[in-house]
């Protein structure tokens, strides 16, 4: 009866989007996690996202806020791991980020999503993370992607572990595909459980991106069974790719899970 009720709601709350719509996600062999990264080319950045079209894979990638309220690709919320610099990435503006190299490649800085964009054009399918915290507002993270994202012409999707964030598109810019990240973490109780909806219902997605660890999955595989595209991550082995090929549309891929894809060498 439960699942009946929650099958019910979610077709309510967030109705699946139309197959022309989505279809593209899944017309990838892979997505290459933060570019076609490893020695001598860092992650998230211009080499590696064209090593990763070179392949044929689509890219995946993460973008935040600047202090000026631009969109930087960047993952980590501090500077240390990827940079000789250190501290929060949202204390610096856009044009002192652009400034700092990547470490482990020579002439890699950290680019700005304009950068990314100008550099796919279309050409492979496109995922960006947007990165939030619960503290955090999304609005001006959201504002910066929508304002490069309104002239360009291609395959690209937003999402974001934050249901806010798919939300947000959903209200105000509704033909921009948008996404939601989930883990389940190993958490199977019926709060859990219900705390899964509750968040879906919230970011009303066109398709999710599930942890590949959590597959197979009885609420991945229903949303799916509905007409959400399922995307996953991260594929880092031939088991791992395997495991996607089965329960989802389209791995999100980086090391050993991209050859595992099927993607051409």
């Amino acid at each position: 009866m439960l699942s009946l009720l929650f099958a019910l709601f979610d077709r309510w709350f967030a109705p699946a989007p139309k197959p022309e719509r989505v279809g593209w996600l899944g017309q990838v062999e892979a997505y290459a996690h933060r570019g076609l990264h490893g020695v001598g080319v860092p992650e998230n950045s211009l080499a590696a996202f064209r090593l990763a079209m070179e392949r044929g894979l689509g890219i995946e990638c993460d973008v935040q806020r600047t202090s000026d309220g631009m969109a930087v690709v960047f993952h980590d919320w501090d500077l240390d791991r990827l940079t000789a610099a250190s501290g929060p990435v949202i204390d610096r503006k856009a044009a002192q980020l652009q400034d700092l190299a990547l470490l482990g490649a020579e002439g890699e800085r950290i680019p700005a999503l304009r950068d990314l964009l100008d550099l796919v054009n279309g050409r492979v399918p496109l995922l960006i993370e947007l990165k939030s915290k619960r503290e955090m507002h999304v609005v001006p993270l959201c504002l910066a992607v929508r304002r490069l994202l309104e002239g360009y012409r291609g395959p690209v999707a937003v999402m974001s572990f934050d249901p806010r964030v798919s939300h947000w598109f959903q209200r105000h810019s509704p033909h921009i595909v948008h996404g939601l990240v989930m883990t389940e973490e190993g958490r199977t109780t019926l709060l859990a459980r219900v705390r899964r909806h509750l968040a879906l219902w919230h970011a009303e997605p066109d398709f999710l991106a599930y942890d590949v660890r959590d597959l197979p999955s009885r609420f991945a595989a229903s949303q799916r069974r509905r007409g959400l595209p399922l995307l996953t991550w991260t594929v880092r082995s031939p088991d791992l790719a395997e495991r996607a090929a089965i329960h989802a549309d389209a791995p999100i891929a980086e090391g050993a899970g991209v050859a595992g894809s099927g993607a051409a060498a």
